[in-house]
């Protein structure tokens, strides 16, 4: 481990070798940005570690941190790891009781404080002695600035170095199994992380990258923090939701990754300007067919992409072969929060439609005789903090941690995630049903947005369906809704065809209300909670089954 490059050794690489080179890009507002080369970068990471070990704090003391992407959020990353503590992220979506129980779980004496949207309810988890320190993009409150502290600080000095045994962050788990977990990542995991994807992916300066997803995920803490420390990428910050598009025009990213709710909703945005038969057709005419691609893409402010990918949940085989049609090698990846996000990965030109890919460099895999992913990877975690018994749990007697994934492999060791071990539920006539392959034939269709498959303990399963997010406003029109319903009833036929007997779907059930992080249908990352879904429909679905109807709206 001692000959890693850790973290810190890479910034301070890019601070004396490319101290001009511009490094980071934050919309602060009104179309204006603020942009951070190294030197200017680490003047202020250095400032903050100066203040930091001013006040005193035990080696390694734990330091909160809670803000939506932005600039400020990597800064305080290596102003902790420089001042020898440890960040602990929370998601910025987070309601107060769990911000509150993982500020106490996590015994972070600090919280730095950022850009957040619904501040009133966050600030009511944060205890009211807990010290903080208030980003320039935050709300308005009475902490102390980040810019006060700057300005009057003087930077640290030398190159203050970590262990690879240390621990450098603690990553609480999105909590779509319950209580979120503290995942303990030691910085020689997070380095041996880096250097697999540098061998495999190859990204340069010359490289950019549009930041988006929650960096509190160790996903977009891997490709983006870490991958921009390593490779020196240039990195954008997304402004919000409203500004997406012009973020990503300014972006205009080399490298682009995302979950695939994302991906469909760009579709289905493209569809909604050029309906998807009249794009077939002028993809079909030879002349049109290579501007047609252009113009789809450029729309998309994907022109630029050479390494798309997409992760953290099953993606439709159709979506991906949709985008490559138009030019776009879009590949997947498998990692989770225990493995740094260091698994599986498609190498540009090496992917196959419907597997995650292969295992990255140095990751060892197996698949148990319950067909249950086992994981032996170099970011595997220190364990779950103040949870050695659940630790223990996770791992077999041989060291390979237990996914609660189900998988398969091809001849070229390429991984298929078929579902997960706990989500397999038995039918009343005692048949085991798993949802995700069924759910995969179900997202293919364009007008459905999310699914989720169900019903434990009845005579056959069923479908929650959430309808695409441009088609809901129009449903109130009956022939919209009458065309919606013979859709449905085509994919139904089309889906039991499809699967066995036994998983055959009695209906669909179209729901009303939206699947958002707010109402806790999904967790952070854009997974859907199974569980909570079931619990939300549980009530419903025996008026359901009696219906005797093979479509159902939700009234």
């Amino acid at each position: 481990m001692a000959e890693l490059r850790l973290a810190l050794d890479d910034a301070y690489a890019w601070e004396e070798n490319a101290p001009n080179q511009l490094w980071m890009t934050q919309p602060i507002g009104n179309g204006e940005v603020e942009t951070y080369t190294w030197a200017q970068a680490m003047d202020q990471v250095r400032r903050m570690a100066a203040h930091l070990k001013s006040l005193n704090l035990e080696p390694g003391t734990h330091i909160g941190l809670i803000s939506k992407n932005c600039a400020h959020f990597i800064l305080t990353d290596l102003a902790i790891w420089m001042a020898g503590h440890v960040s602990v992220a929370l998601y910025p979506t987070l309601n107060a009781g769990t911000i509150e129980y993982i500020l106490d779980h996590s015994e972070s004496k600090l919280l730095f404080v950022g850009k957040l949207d619904g501040w009133e309810g966050i600030k009511k988890g944060i205890p009211a002695d807990m010290p903080c320190i208030s980003f320039p993009l935050a709300p308005p409150n009475d902490y102390e600035s980040w810019d006060s502290i700057i300005a009057r600080t003087e930077p640290l000095q030398g190159k203050p170095s970590r262990g690879a045994d240390e621990l450098a962050i603690i990553v609480y788990t999105s909590g779509s199994t319950g209580r979120p977990k503290g995942v303990m990542h030691s910085f020689g995991a997070i380095a041996a992380s880096a250097d697999g994807a540098e061998k495999v992916f190859g990204t340069t300066t010359e490289d950019r990258m549009l930041s988006y997803l929650p960096l509190a995920h160790v996903f977009e803490r891997y490709i983006v923090e870490i991958g921009a420390i390593r490779s020196g990428m240039q990195v954008f910050f997304a402004e919000s939701l409203d500004t997406f598009v012009a973020d990503l025009n300014r972006a205009l990213p080399t490298v682009f990754v995302s979950v695939p709710r994302l991906w469909l909703k760009f579709q289905l945005g493209v569809f909604h300007k050029l309906p998807p038969q009249k794009l077939n057709r002028l993809l079909r005419i030879p002349l049109l067919n290579r501007l047609i691609k252009k113009k789809v893409l450029t729309g998309l402010g994907l022109q630029n992409v050479r390494l798309a990918a997409s992760g953290s949940a099953p993606i439709p085989p159709d979506l991906i072969h949709w985008y490559r049609d138009l030019g776009l090698e879009l590949l997947e990846g498998y990692g989770m929060s225990e493995d740094f996000a260091y698994s599986h990965a498609s190498p540009p030109g090496g992917g196959r439609v419907g597997y995650v890919g292969e295992p990255m460099p140095g990751v060892d895999v197996k698949i148990s005789d319950e067909g249950e992913i086992l994981i032996k990877s170099p970011g595997n975690m220190m364990g779950y903090y103040k949870q050695p018994e659940l630790t223990a749990e996770c791992y077999t007697e041989d060291g390979y941690f237990r996914t609660g994934d189900r998988g398969e492999r091809d001849e070229g060791g390429r991984l298929k995630i078929t579902g997960r071990v706990k989500e397999l539920f038995k039918t009343s006539k005692g048949k085991y049903v798993a949802p995700v392959p069924i759910e995969n034939l179900l997202n293919n269709h364009v007008h459905v947005e999310m699914c989720c498959v169900s019903g434990s303990g009845q005579p056959a399963p069923f479908a929650l369906i959430l309808l695409a997010e441009e088609l809901r406003p129009k449903l109130s029109d009956s022939k919209v809704r009458a065309e919606v319903n013979a859709e449905l009833e085509g994919l139904l036929k089309h889906v039991n065809q499809e699967v066995e007997a036994f998983e055959r779907l009695q209906f669909l059930a179209v729901v009303k209300d939206p699947w958002l992080i707010e109402n806790g249908f999904l967790t952070p990352t854009m997974k859907m909670k199974r569980s909570t879904l079931e619990d939300n429909y549980g009530p419903k679905t025996e008026a359901w089954y009696g219906a005797g109807q093979s479509i159902i709206w939700e009234e």
